[in-house]
């Protein structure tokens, strides 16, 4: 059997927001997204589920290029590096957010999908 078949499927997700803080800015036409865990828990959750691709895959209604993720896992943290995120950067863009400061409030809008057995082992800080 498919380790795949084996593993629960999730049938439901939580708001980004719920799991951890965040804060973007840029550098010419890259954005940079920091997504800090509230706890230990809900970094191991997103280690497992807010990976480049997915994130690649919500930020694409805006363009966004190739997501790079780098592990901070001292600090219950992630860096995420997004290409042509800006339109050509700030001083070319004809985006409201040319520098990308709202970027991070649009990620933590993100549903991240929740284990069925998440029960009373959830990451949500109570």
């Amino acid at each position: 059997m498919p380790i795949e078949a084996s593993m629960p499927k999730p049938s439901r997700s939580i708001r980004l927001g719920n799991l951890a803080h965040a804060r973007s800015g840029d550098k010419g036409d890259r954005s940079n997204i920091g997504v800090v865990a509230r706890d230990a828990r809900a970094y191991s959750l997103l280690a497992d589920r807010l990976t480049a691709e997915s994130v690649a895959e919500y930020l694409r209604p805006l363009g966004a290029g190739p997501v790079v993720r780098y592990e901070l896992p001292n600090l219950n943290a992630f860096n995420f590096v997004i290409e042509n995120a800006l339109s050509g950067g700030a001083s070319r863009s004809l985006r409201i957010d040319s520098q990308g400061k709202s970027l991070a409030t649009l990620l933590l809008e993100m549903p991240i999908p929740m284990p069925d057995d998440a029960g009373t082992s959830s990451p949500v800080p109570e």
